[in-house]
């Protein structure tokens, strides 16, 4: 065992980023190769060929591999790379293989790796190939300027292969491979970086879907108009219902995304469809919408002219992925990136994002913290107009170094804080 608080000082800071600098081009070269192969979550082929590079990457910190199929046939196989270390100390890793980008769209949109000025642009730069690297970078310096704390630790780097698709195998097999007792699971999803200020993400909100049907009457809508019962009409009424529950003082929203109904403008519509999704960080907030939802189930207020016929609504709950709120463990691990930042002079702050990430399914069993990536913009874009209206994903250059410095003092604060 090594002295308490040995590497927990600025000499080590500057070894960190006297390090990282010096290696920044090798980093942005493994980048360049992983933007390079298309891991659409629909892309199997690809999913495993990038899973392959980025094993082979890890091997050089001694990293074993193994890979375990994603829950869904059609896709790709999650990446697990584990190194046991010297102590009981445990410290589990997260990014995803995964893009949103299909081959086709790639190419349609010219969406390939571009370097201007200080942006890197190019299908998951931010969105997280550009984490994966930051990890890397991460874990790099560890072992060079701190190899007694990097090697006390019981490392284990888990890669989601449908992470876009949110899957919830995958916060599972986090939860059985990171294990109880582990210091901490970090997530490595883009992160703000503005200035001095650098942002880690804390809480996220939960999602919803929901799928709604309405069930109307059929009919001729110059003939027998009030023989009909609109299916349209019925949904309108719904649909107002459901967008009213957003409440942004409870930081509560409702989304109606997608909307389909009828058949021909001469024809009264028999049947409508909506997908509607709510989002919110409070788990109490988020039951008692779900709640207010589904109680619509079974609603009726639209009849035919003639009232022999009532319209009917159907709600069902398509997916449901749980809220990840502010809680102790998560606020602990923020103490420590809070502290490194004091160190190195610049100051963090705590972020409450509204998107999901794999941290929404396990940061009740692990504390969690997520947002550790290098900073960029505009992800899940692939297009680019001139007038620069549309804009492609991009990672900011100039954050990779700095934050792997930040992620490493803090991690260093975590193990050495344990001893």
């Amino acid at each position: 065992m090594y002295d308490h608080m040995k590497y927990f000082r600025s000499e080590t800071a500057d070894q960190i980023r006297s390090y990282l600098e010096k290696n920044l081009q090798r980093y942005l070269d493994i980048l360049h190769e992983m933007v390079g192969i298309n891991s659409f979550t629909q892309n199997p082929e690809g999913v495993n060929r990038l899973a392959d590079y980025t094993a082979g990457v890890f091997r050089g910190l001694d990293f074993s591999d193994e890979r375990v199929q994603s829950v869904t046939p059609s896709y790709g196989k999650h990446l697990v790379l584990a190194r046991d270390g010297k102590s009981g100390k445990k410290i589990g890793c997260v990014s995803h293989l995964d893009t949103v980008f299909s081959p086709e769209e790639e190419e349609r949109n010219g969406f390939r790796w571009r370097v201007e000025g200080d942006r890197i642009y190019g299908p998951g730069t931010e969105d997280i190939k550009g984490g994966t690297v930051g990890m890397l970078m991460t874990l790099e310096a560890l072992k060079h300027a701190a190899p007694e704390a990097f090697d006390e630790v019981s490392w284990n780097l888990l890669m989601d292969a449908s992470e876009e698709t949110e899957s919830s195998d995958f916060g599972a097999l986090c939860r059985e491979r990171v294990g109880a007792g582990a210091l901490g699971c970090l997530i490595f999803e883009a992160g703000i970086v503005r200035g001095s200020s650098y942002y880690v993400v804390t809480s996220r909100k939960g999602r919803t879907e929901i799928r709604i049907t309405t069930e109307g009457k059929g009919a001729h809508s110059g003939v027998s108009h009030k023989k009909g019962a609109s299916a349209i009409a019925q949904m309108a009424d719904v649909l107002g219902k459901i967008e009213g529950i957003t409440d942004y003082d409870r930081e509560l929203t409702v989304n109606v995304g997608r909307i389909a109904g009828g058949s021909q403008i001469n024809r009264v519509p028999h049947f409508a469809e909506a997908y509607a999704e709510m989002r919110a960080f409070s788990p109490s907030v988020f039951d008692a919408a779900l709640a207010e939802i589904m109680a619509l189930d079974g609603y009726s207020s639209v009849r035919s002219a003639d009232g022999t016929f009532a319209c009917r609504t159907a709600v069902e709950l398509v997916r449901r992925v749980p809220a990840w709120p502010d809680n102790p463990g998560s606020s602990r691990l923020y103490s420590f990136w809070e502290a490194a930042g004091r160190l190195l002079g610049v100051k963090v702050h705590l972020e409450k994002r509204g998107g999901l990430s794999d941290g929404n399914y396990f940061w009740d069993y692990l504390p969690t913290i997520d947002g550790l990536g290098p900073a960029g913009g505009n992800p899940h874009c692939s297009e680019h107009s001139p007038d620069g209206s549309k804009e492609q994903e991009y990672a900011i250059k100039s954050s990779f170094v700095s934050k792997a410095v930040l992620n490493a003092m803090a991690m260093i604060n975590m193990i050495e804080s344990s001893s």
